[in-house]
């Protein structure tokens, strides 16, 4: 694989991976530390059973008692080699990047206008002390990691002059709901341009449900290949299952975005040990992850106070990190590293991009084909030749399944009452042939109502140096104040669950 004026420690054990097609196999390997899917107890640190935590599906808040120093962003920079791309000027400039997720908190590091909030889509939007707040801590560690900057502390992340746009869906105890991450989806898409120097090019999606609705009817699937078709590169977190589950999260599972898995790089630089994470998502041999890159023990930003925060005290790092292992992080990383690759090659297709990226990778020692092609080394990208076919030509997403289908077990409460059914979070009726027909024509939002309802104000506006989309006010039963609950996005739907506290 050609090399040219990259500074790469590649030994034994590598080789070229070239193509599109989905690996086969399944790959087995226990998840490390756990039992049942509830975390083993760590020394010194007590039962985590005994804490408040939501415990679900497939979910593992773990310690991670192997790397209790942790991996910088430094050093994953030399692992995937962002480092040589920063060299060349790389930095994901006049590249933005969306990410739904909890929001960002406004840290050290995330306060160079960077950053910018999209509409707050959650059940916390109402409140203007809550809005757009991160009070998970999930959003601001993967801001952190895509586009992170303090010069005071050198803090870098991946693409550290990309523009980040946060378009927040879940609510401080991790409730959400697949639609209003549909609606997220559709606003990226419609105002993918409303920053002309900085077009979102890249999507970060650290989400996904236990549904196994097939991709080709699924609504959550339909939404991320419309992004896709509209130029953008969606990034999925392929999960955090481990060889729980036969498959990838909804909607990493669907073959035309990128689904990326976990490294545990051991702490370290030197790839000779690395490995599949015990934790990452193995798929089946109808989909796999198409590559992996670090998501293990990762130092990003700290969001104080917030649940992550709370809960998990001993993963701090100083006063303003914070350590955190999931396909969460190994996603942020991929984005930005993305983010970079665009810069660089500012007229590639997604398409392309996905073929460079699974080209650009190297086989780990003992590799399960559950890596995908192998690790990342976006810099390989730029330097390598494109395939000769890079046009992806898996059947097309239609999105007229069911709402209930894509949620699988991922469900929020009002007043105990389950929201379940072909309703929105507003509950009533909810067509996704209708909605899958505004997506495509790109007006299912329309100012700042989404399929005829309002969710957010009209236009941008900037308060304290930062730039947001106006909120509004929602009307209707749904909307009690604070009555939904229910932690979708820290249950098993949430895909960077594993939070090391080390010992």
């Amino acid at each position: 694989m050609k090399q040219t004026g990259l500074r790469r420690r590649r030994t034994r054990g590598q080789r070229a991976v070239l193509g599109l097609s989905v690996l086969s196999a399944v790959a087995l390997a226990a998840s490390a530390g756990t039992s049942g899917g509830v975390p083993a107890t760590a020394a010194g640190q007590g039962d985590l059973g005994t804490q408040s935590v939501w415990h679900s599906d497939g979910e593992r808040w773990g310690y991670d008692q192997r790397v209790s120093t942790g991996t910088s962003l430094t050093q994953i920079s030399k692992i995937i080699g962002t480092d040589w791309m920063w060299t060349q000027n790389y930095t994901g400039k006049g590249v933005g990047i969306a990410m739904i997720d909890t929001g960002v908190a406004r840290v050290p590091g995330l306060t160079s206008g960077n950053v910018i909030n999209g509409p707050d889509l959650s059940f916390e939007s109402q409140d203007p002390a809550t809005r757009y707040v991160d009070r998970f801590g999930h959003g601001t560690h993967l801001a952190g990691i895509m586009v992170g900057k303090d010069s005071a502390t050198g803090f870098k992340g991946m693409a550290p002059d990309a523009k980040l746009t946060s378009i927040k869906v879940a609510a401080g105890d991790g409730a959400v709901d697949v639609v209003q991450v549909l609606a997220a989806i559709d606003w990226v898409i419609q105002h993918k341009n409303d920053d002309p120097a900085n077009p979102i090019r890249v999507l970060n999606l650290a989400y996904g449900t236990d549904g196994t609705q097939d991709y080709r009817s699924n609504p959550l699937a339909f939404a991320v290949e419309q992004a896709w078709k509209a130029g953008i590169v969606v990034v999925v977190a392929g999960g955090n299952d481990g060889t729980n589950k036969a498959n990838l999260v909804n909607p990493a599972f669907d073959p035309y975005v990128i689904s990326v898995g976990s490294v545990d790089d051991k702490g370290s630089t030197a790839i000779e040990d690395d490995s599949l994470s015990d934790f990452s998502s193995r798929g089946n041999s109808n989909r796999r992850v198409d590559f992996s890159a670090p998501g293990r023990s990762v130092i990003s930003l700290r969001a104080p106070g917030s649940f992550i925060d709370v809960n998990y005290p001993s993963a701090r790092v100083g006063t303003a990190q914070f350590k955190g292992s999931g396909t969460s992080q190994t996603s942020a990383i991929v984005s930005g590293a993305i983010a970079g690759l665009l810069q660089a090659k500012p007229g590639w297709t997604p398409d392309q991009v996905k073929a460079m990226a699974r080209k650009a990778t190297w086989r780990m020692n003992n590799q399960d084909v559950a890596a995908g092609t192998g690790g990342l080394v976006v810099a390989w990208a730029v330097t390598n030749t494109m395939p000769s076919s890079t046009t992806q030509s898996y059947s097309a997403a239609t999105g007229v399944g069911t709402l209930e289908s894509a949620r699988g077990n991922s469900h929020v409460t009002l007043d105990g009452v389950k929201l379940s059914g072909e309703k929105n979070i507003f509950g009533t009726a909810f067509s996704t042939t209708t909605w899958a027909k505004a997506s495509a024509a790109r007006t299912a939002w329309v100012g700042g109502a989404w399929m005829g309802t309002a969710w957010a104000g009209e236009g941008w506006s900037t308060t304290n140096g930062v730039k947001s989309w106006t909120g509004r006010a929602w009307s209707g039963r749904a909307w009690s104040g604070g009555a939904w609950n229910g932690r979708a996005w820290s249950g098993a739907s949430w895909n960077g669950t594993e939070w090391s506290t080390g010992n």
